[in-house]
């Protein structure tokens, strides 16, 4: 009986250890690669949904429509919005990309998600939950040493792009 409580301890003991080891090897991911995995892939729905508004350097019929239909959002003029969303959806992603004001253009397309999500698609919050995780990775830890924030902090001081 003793040898079988031994056993049974020392198996857990094992499983532990291993599950500790497995931990470590996953808390040397770099924030570095997991923030420009976060900024690259966010930016790249914003994109694709910017493109959908416009055609050339115009805001689409189709897209004010949206805007005036099917979206209404309050307080705010269908062609406004229209024109809004279409510039943000295309200067936050490019920011996001080259890593250039990263934590204030999360900070704005997260706003945007949250519009998107309280007032047009409230039932979209799988999609819009994880749209906000990615854009919260840049906000609290920064857009990681690929970019040029990182680049700006480390030449002229102040506050850090990397946590």
């Amino acid at each position: 009986m003793q040898n079988e409580m031994s056993l049974t301890s020392d198996g857990h003991q094992g499983i532990a250890r291993k599950f500790g080891a497995a931990l470590h090897i996953l808390d040397r991911i770099p924030h570095d690669v997991v923030a420009l995995i976060a900024r690259l892939s966010i930016a790249a729905v914003f994109w694709q949904s910017g493109q959908t508004k416009v055609d050339g350097w115009q805001v689409t019929d189709s897209a004010v429509y949206l805007f005036e239909n099917e979206y209404r959002l309050p307080l705010v003029d269908p062609w406004l919005a229209a024109h809004a969303a279409a510039l943000a959806e295309h200067l936050f992603p490019l920011l996001l990309v080259i890593g250039f004001a990263s934590r204030l253009s999360a900070l704005a397309l997260l706003g945007m998600t949250l519009v998107i999500e309280i007032f047009v698609y409230p039932d979209a919050w799988p999609t819009h939950g994880t749209w906000a995780v990615c854009l919260l990775v840049i906000i609290a830890g920064g857009p990681g040493r690929a970019s040029i924030d990182h680049f700006i902090a480390r030449r002229f001081g102040g506050c850090s792009a990397r946590r």
